[in-house]
């Protein structure tokens, strides 16, 4: 059951790893979501703490520094600046976003860990773990990867599948293989310190059942794991980068990421509340405060059973109110893959569409995968902007805007009496701020901008219907009501937009000269602005995005393509090995292409006549999509003399023209560096 009119929100959006920069994925997941339902929970003057930070411990870490030669501190460093002001510069509102490498952190984490084991809530045991004999090393689950069990991806983790989103434990992958070494790892016995979720599952049951409001993914992906039935799990891992378990006998052992991650946001809430003059506890223990988690769908498991699990032992903090997480965003037909580098990156985004990020807000937000995986690309980001941005909401501000410059010398007119049809557009946009608020506060964030559109396309009616631009030679005083009501639209426009577009809403207060913040309390009404208000200067809110930026991204995506494959592409297997008498066979000598034309339909083959030195022969070379005719008259080549004449596409072809092959199957001419006579053999 959610908690009815609480005193204050604590609002998490999740802690991303600090081992690579933010991509849309990421942002349609989670933040950017948080970001609307808080921005929105402010205007309407809650009490809000949004937290969020960077993951700076775990494997993915050691991994990242492993691969850039450098150390896990220089790696978290590196990305934590960098993703904190991505997040800045895209409009990402939090209260602090800080990092769990802090000392806070260590230290709340700590005591969280220590109160617990002197609780007797631990369970120490001794099991038999994968152990490196190459690398002389226990393997954290990330270390090693197998074959999934339950959807076969030969690429599964051994803490979880990212195919199918199963968690797993090491031992149930197949044919596992350490990531260190590649080699296969033994079992080796250690001791570590258990959270016994068995004994603690009629408990989380009871928490997870009482939210029947919880979306169908969060309550599904739980009830799956209740009912295979919970099992203990490890808290501590045999590693040297982490914190410390603060026991005497725990040397070399480091607390379990998805231990000490979820305290981040207290943590966190600490380091803000301190900076800040709050008390952090009315944020974490106060039962009158809204928890909500914003987690992309991966994350579900620890922010709906093993961390509640963990706060429930703990006995003094709240749970989470919601955890309304999001399914997958996917690029242009293919899943986002940072190590494919297919992705749109934010902090590129930003240097490369400056002054557009509320259009990719817009866009994530149209296409968030609320309820099922949604898919990003290019041409509907273009058309959104283009169709939507610029054609219905920018359009109608600006004619307001510019009607207003024009007949009424930039002033709000005074309203007159209302017809009928004002008094029906003047009811329905008071209730446009109750209906866009309630699909917020139920994380429907879809429908809630689109109600905020049909807003805009109510003020777009309005004027294509009273005509103020025809009205104003017979009747100047309805028109002056027109350009009012329009007016008024648009400031109702620039409050109920400011979850969305937050950048966009700033620039319509600007031009209607908005000085004191107008919040959702003020929305709905039709005296925002008094007549004889002097607007600002106007400007176009959107601005048309033409085919070739759009063209520049796509090229930019295929080349990235592109470039995978070739980082990918391994060399042939060596051949049957031969003997010189089985090479001394084949007679290859060299000659100059003196013609050279297509083979009518064929895409691939080009006739050439060549030089050999013995009166000149025809050749069919498959080589036109690297070649074209006229830029191969007039080469040498190397060719094979003595194949057997075949016909192809109804040509005799009397030889073999030799080519190189690059890793990216570009082809090369193997020929001489100098020039030789034609018909000189090859030895």
């Amino acid at each position: 059951m959610s908690l009815e009119n609480p005193q204050r929100y604590t609002v998490t959006a999740a802690l991303i790893y600090a081992n690579g920069p933010i991509h849309i994925g990421h942002l349609a997941g989670c933040y950017l979501p948080a970001d609307i339902y808080v921005r929105y929970l402010r205007s309407t003057g809650k009490d809000v703490a949004f937290i969020s930070g960077t993951d700076e411990h775990g494997v993915p870490i050691t991994i990242k520094a492993k691969k850039e030669g450098i150390t896990p501190q220089e790696v978290v460093d590196k990305y934590y600046g960098q993703i904190k002001q991505a997040f800045s510069d895209f409009g990402i509102s939090f209260d602090i976003y800080s990092r769990t490498s802090n000392q806070i952190h260590h230290e709340t984490s700590q005591a969280f860990f220590t109160k617990l084991y002197e609780k007797g809530d631990f369970v120490e045991e001794v099991t038999e773990q994968y152990y490196d004999e190459v690398a002389n090393q226990f393997l954290a689950d990330r270390y090693i990867v197998g074959t999934c069990p339950v959807c076969g991806n030969p690429n599964a983790y051994g803490d979880q599948c990212e195919r199918c989103g199963t968690a797993l434990s090491p031992t149930e992958l197949i044919e596992p293989h350490s990531t260190l070494s590649g080699s296969k790892p033994v079992m080796r016995a250690t001791k570590n310190w258990f959270l016994p979720l068995d004994r603690m599952q009629p408990d989380i049951e009871t928490y997870v059942n009482s939210h029947t409001e919880w979306k169908t993914n969060v309550a599904g992906q739980c009830q799956s794991w209740l009912k295979e039935g919970l099992r203990p799990r490890a808290m501590t891992r045999d590693l040297d980068w982490g914190i410390k378990v603060p026991l005497a006998d725990a040397e070399g052992k480091v607390l379990y990421v998805w231990f000490d991650a979820p305290i981040g946001y207290i943590s966190m809430t600490k380091e803000w509340a301190t900076e800040q003059g709050r008390d952090w506890e009315l944020y974490w223990r106060d039962e009158h405060t809204k928890l909500v988690h914003f987690i992309g769908k991966d994350n579900i498991v620890f922010h709906c059973i093993i961390f509640p699990a963990m706060l429930m032992a703990e006995g003094s903090f709240i749970l989470a109110d919601n955890v309304p997480a999001n399914e997958f965003m996917n690029l242009e037909g293919d899943k986002i893959s940072t190590s494919r580098n297919w992705a749109v990156w934010l902090h590129e985004y930003l240097q490369e569409m400056p002054d557009k990020q509320d259009v990719l807000r817009y866009v994530l937000a149209a296409n968030a995968p609320e309820s099922k995986d949604s898919e990003f690309t290019w041409k509907d980001f273009q058309t959104r902007n283009n169709a939507e941005l610029v054609g219905i909401f920018g359009n109608f501000v600006n004619r307001a805007v510019v009607l207003t410059q024009k007949f009424c010398d930039n002033k709000v007119p005074v309203r007159g009496e209302l017809t009928d049809y004002d008094k029906q557009v003047l009811d329905e946009l008071a209730q446009f701020p109750d209906r866009i608020g309630q699909s917020i506060g139920q994380y429907k964030f879809r429908e809630a901008l689109g109600y905020l559109m049909d807003l805009a396309r109510l003020g777009n009616k309005y004027l294509a219907e009273t005509e103020p631009w025809k009205v104003i030679k017979t009747d100047a005083l309805r028109t002056n009501t027109i350009l009012n009501i329009a007016l008024q639209i648009s400031a109702n426009l620039a409050i109920v937009c400011e979850p969305f577009l937050p950048f966009s809403a700033q620039k319509l207060c600007n031009q209607l000269r908005i000085v004191d913040r107008l919040d959702w309390q003020n929305a709905g009404r039709a005296d925002l602005l008094v007549a004889g208000h002097e607007l600002g200067e106007g400007a176009l809110l959107f601005a048309k995005i033409e085919d070739d930026e759009i063209n520049t991204q796509i090229q930019k995506l295929l080349t990235a393509k592109r470039m995978n494959e070739l980082e990918t592409k391994t060399i042939p297997e060596l051949k049957p090995e031969i003997v010189y008498d089985d090479f001394a066979k084949m007679d290859i000598r060299i000659g100059t292409i003196t013609e050279a034309e297509r083979v009518p339909k064929s895409d691939k083959l080009l006739k050439l006549k060549v030089d050999d030195g013995m009166g000149g022969r025809q050749i069919l070379s498959g080589i036109a999509k690297h070649f074209t005719p006229e830029e191969i008259i007039g080469k040498q080549v190397t060719f094979l003399a003595n194949l057997a004449p075949r016909k192809m596409m109804g040509h005799e072809s009397q030889g073999m023209i030799l080519m190189a092959e690059d890793r990216d199957g570009k082809l090369a001419l193997i020929a001489p560096g100098d020039a030789v006579w034609n018909g000189g053999g090859v030895s």
